[in-house]
């Protein structure tokens, strides 16, 4: 019961920790990451693409009927589980290929996020992102 409550605890905090806005690496993109139950998750907010043109569609998605949704609110992060050093077992969805990857998400200091995709363990890629204020 009390292993349960702590990491409870650990959990909610963790959480508190990755909410918000983060803007990406790559292409200026605003992600805001919130809960979802007791995971996470992130939706695209705005990108250098989509202030250039506001009604990008997910047009490399595999699946014909989804190609035509807005990348503006698009899910690219969901399932993430706490762990010991983070979040884990979720799915990052690019929509620059129209691939998902598994991921990683970890606090590096209080305004940096490292987030890793994966198409196998050994063909990994890690991103920093920075709070947005």
């Amino acid at each position: 019961m009390l292993i349960s409550l702590i990491a409870a605890m650990v959990a909610s905090q963790m959480g508190e920790g990755v909410e918000g806005r983060w803007k990406t690496e790559t292409r200026n993109a605003i992600v805001e990451i919130q809960r979802c139950g007791p995971s996470i998750c992130g939706r695209i907010l705005t990108s250098d693409a989509l202030r250039a043109n506001p009604g990008l569609r997910d047009a490399k998605n595999p699946k014909p009927p989804l190609r035509t949704r807005p990348l503006r609110g698009l899910l690219i992060l969901e399932g993430f589980q706490p762990a010991a050093d983070g979040w884990r077992g979720g799915r990052i969805y690019n929509a620059e290929d129209g691939k998902t990857y598994s991921g990683e998400i970890r606090l590096a200091g209080r305004d940096q996020l490292k987030l890793r995709g994966c198409v196998f363990k050994p063909f990994c890629r890690t991103q920093t992102w920075t709070r947005v204020r």
